[in-house]
């Protein structure tokens, strides 16, 4: 785990989805309250928080996304937030796993405006 002023994330996790993104020329990287987040082209599209990856999704998708093998809803307070599921370690340990997500994300967020 990385820590900088109390902001813990998985760093091993970050470097693979750094790897992932890297191709992207817009690609920011932003260390937030709660993890480190990627953002291309000025918008969110995953963010490392802990050891678990919460991904921009379609919000109609959220809930079949969300029965998949280490995926869960996004829950902010007591509310789901639709568009985003949270993936945990079973769900992105192997590579392909991890790029299946990232396709998820980059798909979603080309559809935002």
């Amino acid at each position: 785990m990385w820590a900088e002023s109390k902001i813990i994330f998985n760093g091993k996790l970050a470097n693979r989805v750094r790897e992932e993104l890297a191709l992207f020329p817009t690609l920011e990287e932003k260390v937030e309250k709660d993890g480190l987040s990627f953002w291309i082209d000025q918008k969110r599209v995953v963010q490392v928080i802990g050891d678990e990856l919460l991904i921009r999704c379609d919000k109609q998708m959220t809930d079949e996304l969300s029965a998949r093998t280490g995926a869960s809803p996004y829950i902010r307070g007591k509310r789901t937030v639709k568009g985003w599921l949270l993936i945990d370690p079973c769900g992105t340990n192997r590579q392909a796993d991890l790029e299946g997500w990232l396709i998820i994300a980059l798909t979603a967020k080309a559809k935002t405006r």
